[in-house]
């Protein structure tokens, strides 16, 4: 670990502590709160996918949500990365493609906080077992 060098640089530090401390803390109750998962396979970040992870967090935590944010590996929507899967508290996860930073922002404003239905949803083709 390098030396901390500015005030600027703690404050920092103890922000992502503290955001990984929350996610730590709200995996337990994670049923009850909003989840997100963003593909994270190399297509996905390649297209973006670290930013828009970076962007649904900043969001989140502006508007007080409660969210699980992970990362997860492919979704096979290669055409369509970045991809984010929302899951509202007692829904069915929404899947969502070529999600860059401004869409990342609606989907939190419309979909998560409002839960308006909002464009670019990838339709299920398929079902779970």
């Amino acid at each position: 670990m390098s030396k901390i060098k500015s005030l600027e640089e703690l404050r920092k530090l103890r922000e992502e502590v503290q955001t990984r401390m929350k996610l730590r803390e709200n995996s337990d109750k994670s049923e009850d709160l909003v989840r997100i998962k963003v593909a994270m396979a190399t297509c996905g970040i390649a297209s973006g996918a670290r930013e828009t992870m970076r962007v649904l967090i900043e969001q989140l935590d502006q508007r007080g949500v409660d969210a699980v944010v992970t990362q997860t590996g492919c979704m096979g929507y290669c055409y369509a990365e970045p991809t984010v899967e929302v899951t509202l508290p007692g829904k069915e996860p929404m899947v969502f493609g070529d999600v860059k930073e401004e869409r990342a922002r609606e989907i939190i404003d419309k979909y998560v906080v409002n839960q308006e239905l909002i464009d670019g949803i990838i339709p299920v083709n398929h079902q779970s077992i």
